[in-house]
């Protein structure tokens, strides 16, 4: 059933010569790799005004929102420009992590690796939250479920892409095109009604200002670091920007043209509309609030609410913030697994799936993001103070690389390439510094103590793989000495059955060097009456009985394992466990599975093998492998072992 519904979620199997039909178009990777930097012009506007409102009044908060969103344009044209460059020098992917590993050595790669991963996180955080909160502005009475909405939206974007990134990029690519068509409408529409005095300027919401200024302190005007702090939020647009550079491999031939040209695509998207929001803003003096983002407000009152371009509006606006964790599924995974190659975290993470993708990092993607999920109570605003720090992180380190980059290789037009790429660094390095000092004790300071403690472990994970590495290195004259094998069979007390029988002849098949029966008793009683079975079964193998008055069955098995290791040097000793094995999984639960315990604890014993010997038992016959009277091999045959 497992395996069932594993297919039905999932889909069949990829073979691994699929993976070219899996490669992306750039019409499907535009909503696939931009859809978190589209999704950006729904809600870092509305962040600039949450920060200037409560300082300086709503007027000049949005005298300031343009010339903020002008600066962000130009940010923006910057960092196109730069990674335009990084997409040809490094088409396999890896982005800032590996331009640093590179370029810059391992640590500034480490770090870029850690703030990309965390970056990916709070993108799935941010964006299913702030979807959720798009949906919620139509339907109040939904505000109380918002967690359990955000988990519910987690789930389905991670089933989607446990299918395949092309399959999930197909279903996401409609309301990607939707929403960006619905934005420009509205920026279109708004500003001709608004220039053509058709649509005048909104009345001030008292209320909603109220809660504005109730939950944030007031500074007393527009001071040079609340100006800073609004950048920084109206910084976030940049989000995801990155994300193209990661995912070079999964476009069609050729890929660094098709990433360019999708990215130059993206870039013009989201300029414009980012300035064209801000713009319509300044125009039609819209008030946020709590309960209401601040599209559904300019959409209410451009298109009226309840239209069908209002609906449409918030439909896709809430399709397009959870889409926009489709980016982080595509790019998390996918970074991961190229750490994890180089050892820097577990190797489970490099392994494809069943539908050729990374699925173990898909799961570890939506397990955190739904925690921050949990304990943030799905609320953008105080999630997205953790998000640019590792955003610019990652664009300086990258930049920087690639001026080094540039300077190494020498190629073609090096110099104008190194220009471009040190004016991104200097340019997003700057913005880094304006997030750490404006918005450090607001939340900023997280990442930053976070994002050294992820780089600790990454080392550790190395030192540990490194040290397993060397311990299992082999010279070329190196010869394995030869060690005599003692075997213990376990004979549960009582009645001597098939499957002990069944343990025994097996044992003896492997020729040990020395072949002992061991059981465990809890009294006296016990021990006559499996020492009369013994006898009345002729078996002629050394029958050690182990005295337990508090019933420690592990405890007493290592025990004689430690006896036997003080008798014999350079021995390794097989113990062998007879199991049966039941068809139904409820049977299973009906007896006991102290078998279980005693391989768990043996597995960490030095120069010590665990064997199980299952005897199937079925309703109306039972099957062992090698089932036959102790001592007794069928002609011609020899025992198969599981």
């Amino acid at each position: 059933m497992v395996s069932i519904l594993k297919r039905l979620l999932v889909g069949r199997p990829l073979a691994s010569s699929e993976e070219a039909h899996q490669r992306l178009p750039k019409t499907i990777a535009l909503a696939v790799f931009a859809s978190d930097a589209i999704s950006s012009t729904a809600y870092a506007g509305e962040e600039v005004l949450r920060v200037l409102i409560p300082a300086a009044g709503l007027k000049i908060a949005l005298d300031r929102l343009v010339p903020i969103s002008v600066v962000v344009m130009i940010l923006l044209a910057i960092v196109v420009t730069s990674y335009r460059q990084t997409l040809f020098a490094y088409p396999n992917g890896g982005g800032s992590y590996i331009v640093s590993k590179e370029n810059l050595g391992e640590m500034p790669s480490l770090v870029a690796g850690a703030s990309l991963l965390v970056d990916y996180i709070l993108t799935v955080a941010v964006s299913i939250s702030a979807g959720v909160a798009a949906i919620i502005s139509t339907r109040q009475q939904w505000a109380d479920y918002r967690v359990s909405i955000c988990i519910a939206c987690i789930a389905v974007m991670t089933i989607m892409n446990l299918r395949g990134v092309k399959e999930s990029g197909r279903a996401f690519a409609g309301p990607t095109y939707v929403y960006v068509f619905s934005l420009v409408v509205l920026i279109g529409y708004g500003l001709f009604r608004s220039y053509t005095g058709h649509l005048a300027p909104l009345p001030e919401d008292p209320e909603a200002l109220r809660q504005l200024h109730a939950n944030v302190n007031m500074l007393g005007g527009v001071s040079t670091l609340i100006l800073l702090r609004a950048f920084s939020s109206g910084a976030i647009a940049l989000s995801g920007t990155e994300a193209i550079s990661n995912g070079v491999p999964a476009f069609r031939r050729p890929e660094s043209h098709n990433a360019a040209v999708t990215l130059t695509w993206m870039g013009t998207i989201l300029g414009l509309s980012f300035f064209g929001v801000s713009v319509l803003a300044h125009r039609l003096h819209p008030t946020p609030s709590d309960t209401e983002t601040l599209l559904s407000v300019m959409g209410a009152a451009v298109f009226g609410r309840g239209t069908v371009l209002y609906l449409l509006l918030q439909i896709s606006t809430f399709a397009i913030l959870i889409l926009a964790a489709n980016t982080a599924y595509a790019d998390f995974p996918r970074l991961s697994s190229i750490i994890a190659r180089d050892g820097y975290l577990p190797r489970q993470l490099a392994n494809r799936g069943d539908r050729l993708v990374f699925s173990n990092g898909v799961l570890v993607l939506a397990a955190v993001a739904a925690l921050l999920i949990v304990a943030f109570k799905g609320d953008t605003s105080a999630l997205i103070h953790l998000y640019a720090v590792g955003v610019f992180t990652g664009f300086t380190l990258s930049q920087a690389g690639m001026v080094q980059h540039h300077r190494r290789v020498r190629e073609p037009a090096w110099r104008r390439g190194m220009v471009i790429n040190a004016v991104g660094a200097a340019a997003t390095g700057i913005v880094l510094a304006v997030v750490i000092v404006s918005k450090f004790a607001e939340g900023a300071w997280i990442p930053v103590v976070l994002i050294p403690f992820i780089v600790a472990f990454f080392r550790a994970i190395k030192r540990h793989y490194t040290h397993v590495e060397q311990a299992l290195y082999v010279d070329d004259d190196y010869r394995q000495p030869r060690h005599t094998h003692t075997i213990v069979v376990l004979v549960a007390p009582g009645r001597i059955h098939r499957a002990t029988l069944a343990a025994l002849s097996y044992a003896r098949s492997l020729a040990p060097d020395r072949l002992v029966a061991m059981s465990v008793v809890t009294g006296p009683e016990e021990a006559e009456e499996i020492q009369q079975q013994w006898a009345d079964h002729h078996l002629d193998i050394p029958l050690e009985i182990k005295l337990s008055p508090y019933r420690d069955l592990t405890g007493s098995v290592v025990e004689f394992i430690d006896e036997l290791d003080r008798s014999y040097d350079n021995d390794i000793v097989t113990v062998i466990l007879p199991e049966f094995v039941l068809t139904r999984w409820w049977e299973q639960l009906l007896h006991n599975q102290s078998a279980l315990m005693l391989k768990a604890r043996l597995l960490f014993r030095r120069n010590t093998v665990v064997v199980s010997v299952p005897y199937h038992i079925e309703h109306g016959k039972a099957e062992v492998i090698g089932d036959q009277p102790a001592g007794s091999e069928p002609a011609g045959q020899s025992p198969r072992s599981v």
